[in-house]
């Protein structure tokens, strides 16, 4: 550990308030980013994840898995279609996906979390009925002619409903669930769901205290590009229409957004590479990114 590095121990000792807030509570956590191919930081985020369960708190993990499909689409030399940053998956894909999603990747967070001493155990949002899905409607509005066009991005998903028994049940039983987002649609077809998208519906249906969602950029930055450390919904959406919330940072917030529409008391975006981010974030006054609230 070098001397920048924060101790979690120095962050626990100056703790105790923020552990009577969280004591018992539920936090969704999303786990993503070029980070969960570094071993040594998969290794540090088990061991935050299973501290936080030691010290009285519900985590709920939910990953991603971008780089470790792109990598596993490369060796099977299959070609990948983005649409407005969104996977473009056909049948054959949609296979790839959900192997790497639901098999190797889940195992490896899960097997992380329980190494550090708590037990955590993978499944996707096909298992208990978990994630029921519908297919993604996209639309864009053609440059030349204006018109709006419906984009078919395959078999890509989104949450229509989620079902929280197998969760309520696992964390009844001190065991922290892992998810990967593929869900089922009601005919029984597999969908490749955003690991936003996901965390942010499970963290509304189980409202959760906090939503905590790891990524690689620190945080909203404001129109000077300072990070902004705290923010209401409507500061939001004035970003968004103001054009300084943009790009890939637009659907996160906008997750958020619904999450806290579902009864969700704050949700925060924050740099999952910085070490022990999500101790930091809820165990000291200063916080490790933005902190979105109603």
């Amino acid at each position: 550990m070098t001397d920048d590095t924060p101790d979690p121990m120095k962050i626990l000792a100056g703790a105790l308030p923020f552990l009577k807030r969280y004591d018992d509570q539920i936090v969704v956590v999303k786990y993503g980013g070029h980070a969960m191919g570094e071993e040594e930081t998969a290794l540090r985020f088990g061991r935050d994840i299973a501290l936080l369960e030691q010290v009285g708190v519900n985590p709920v993990v939910v990953h991603g898995g971008g780089p470790q499909i792109n990598a596993m689409l490369k060796r099977l030399n299959v070609q990948s279609t983005f649409i407005q940053g969104l996977r473009v998956t056909d049948e054959a894909m949609l296979d790839v996906v959900e192997m790497v999603l639901a098999g190797p990747v889940n195992k490896q967070v899960a097997e992380a979390i329980t190494r550090a001493g708590a037990l955590a155990v993978g499944i996707s949002g096909k298992d208990g009925g978990l994630i029921t899905a519908r297919k993604l409607l996209r639309t864009v509005r053609d440059p030349s002619s204006h018109l709006e066009q419906v984009l078919d991005l395959g078999f890509v998903g989104e949450p229509a409903s989620v079902d929280t028994r197998v969760l309520r049940l696992l964390i009844g039983a001190d065991i922290i669930p892992v998810v990967a987002p593929v869900g089922v649609g009601e005919g029984g077809q597999t969908y490749n769901i955003n690991a936003d998208t996901v965390a942010g519906a499970i963290a509304g249906a189980l409202g959760a205290e906090r939503l905590l969602m790891l990524t690689d950029v620190r945080g909203v930055l404001g129109p000077d590009g300072q990070l902004i450390p705290e923010m209401t919904v409507s500061e939001v959406q004035a970003g968004i229409a103001a054009g300084w919330i943009s790009g890939g940072m637009i659907p996160k917030v906008e997750t958020c957004i619904y999450a806290i529409e579902r009864g969700v008391k704050g949700a925060v975006i924050l740099d999952g590479r910085v070490p022990h981010a999500v101790l930091h974030e809820l165990f000291t006054d200063g916080g490790a990114g933005t902190l979105i609230k109603p």
